[in-house]
């Protein structure tokens, strides 16, 4: 029987493999499709918003990455257990992509000189401001980013750490030791560990 649930996105990780994970967290089938650069701009005015991903499911088609990431959460059961706590989630999980951001406006950045003047105060400065704060969080919160248990904020995290260190070409948590230790919590989770050992060897 074909999956219920399509995933269309690009060849690498970053913004779809949050939801690659919480999809095989929850051991749920999807079909996932990897689109090639050099197929996107053939393909771009056939979607809804000309971007991906895209997720479909039952003939219907939606897009928005948060927004796939934030359901798929709710159908492997990984929310809070009342507002405040989806609230707190949903805050790690804002921050986290408030960082993915800066990241990418200067790895994206097609300027050379202006992406080489924006490196310096990234590195030194903003980078490190998120990373000691996100560390604190995660040691406060009994080694996870939200109501000191297991959440869809924790898998984010880790499901798009090797996109922003493929973008900033550097280890974010190389000095975070419980951010490190999240990391490999997060890894040793059962389907987790076997999506990561199955999944197709994307550009990064």
């Amino acid at each position: 029987m074909a999956p219920q649930y399509k995933l269309t996105y690009f060849n690498v990780t970053a913004l779809g493999e949050p939801i690659r994970f919480l999809l095989s967290y929850g051991n749920i089938d999807f079909e996932d499709v990897r689109i090639e650069m050099e197929q996107w701009p053939s393909l771009k005015p056939s979607t809804p918003f000309g971007q991906l991903p895209l997720f479909e499911h039952n003939g219907k088609v939606i897009h928005q990455s948060m927004a796939i990431a934030r359901y798929c959460a709710k159908l492997v059961k990984l929310t809070g257990s009342n507002d405040w706590e989806a609230l707190e989630i949903d805050s790690a999980v804002d921050t986290i992509n408030d960082l993915r951001q800066k990241i990418a406006q200067y790895h994206y950045e097609p300027n050379e000189e202006l992406k080489a003047s924006k490196k310096k105060p990234l590195v030194e400065e903003t980078v490190p401001f998120y990373i000691e704060r996100l560390e604190a969080k995660v040691k406060d919160n009994d080694g996870y980013f939200a109501c000191k248990k297991l959440t869809w904020a924790d898998l984010y995290f880790v499901a798009i750490l090797g996109y922003l260190n493929f973008m900033l070409g550097k280890d974010l948590i190389e000095n975070a030791p419980n951010l490190q230790k999240l990391k490999e919590k997060v890894l040793a989770l059962p389907n987790i560990k076997a999506w990561v050992a199955k999944r197709p060897k994307g550009h990064f």
